[in-house]
């Protein structure tokens, strides 16, 4: 690894990483931000990998902010609480399969690596982390605007043991209709689709003139 950019807004850490910027001149770069108002694509040039322990709090927050431009990412090696890790590479059928599985299968390759126990950490949290990697895909699994498609995800799981014929009422077209142009069975549920049924979903909504 070239250069590392360590974002930081704990003055504490910042006082604890300055030693080893020292130590090595041009290795290691340290700045006092707020990770959520920061662009990392901006700070260095390509390859660029994101490795990160993130705060649980915002951990989903600054992920759905980076796969705005997340082909600008070799990788990004993630540590999360082990609930939220199991929704990122959910399957459909599953319990844990929602909207963020969707989101993130669209866009990414993601792989669960290893747990991380709570007696690792002073003191030890109350949840199980877990180390993801999501290898961004060359191309989107299958065409879709993300807007839209995060419109339709929500939707459907917002009301998820429904019928789509009636979780999607809300979109701003008559659901029948819209599930006919998107080649889906108006009785089955959110869990039932797969990430290519919700971008097709996506597409049809916007053919069809939703506000």
């Amino acid at each position: 690894m070239r250069h590392v950019i360590a974002i930081e807004r704990d003055p504490r850490c910042l006082a604890a990483l300055a030693p080893l910027a020292d130590a090595y001149p041009g290795r290691l770069t340290l700045i006092d931000g707020d990770a959520l108002a920061l662009d990392p694509a901006a700070l260095c040039e390509r390859p660029r990998r994101i490795v990160a322990n993130l705060p649980y709090n915002i951990a989903t927050a600054l992920l759905l902010r980076w796969l705005d431009n997340i082909r600008a990412y070799d990788s990004l090696t993630l540590m999360f609480q082990r609930e939220v890790a199991e929704r990122l590479v959910a399957a459909p059928r599953t319990p844990a399969y929602g909207r963020l599985s969707v989101i993130i299968q669209w866009l990414c390759e993601p792989k669960i690596l290893f747990d991380i126990p709570a007696r690792a950490f002073t003191p030890p949290p109350k949840v199980t982390s877990t180390v993801v990697q999501l290898s961004p895909r060359p191309e989107p699994l299958a065409q879709a605007d993300k807007a839209t498609l995060e419109r339709v995800t929500a939707a459907a799981f917002g009301q998820r043991r429904k019928m789509l014929r009636a979780s999607l009422k809300t979109l701003g077209v008559p659901s029948e209709a819209l599930l006919a142009e998107a080649h889906i069975t108006p009785t089955a549920r959110a869990e039932e689709l797969a990430v290519g049924d919700f971008c097709a979903l996506a597409g049809a909504l916007t053919r069809l003139g939703a506000d």
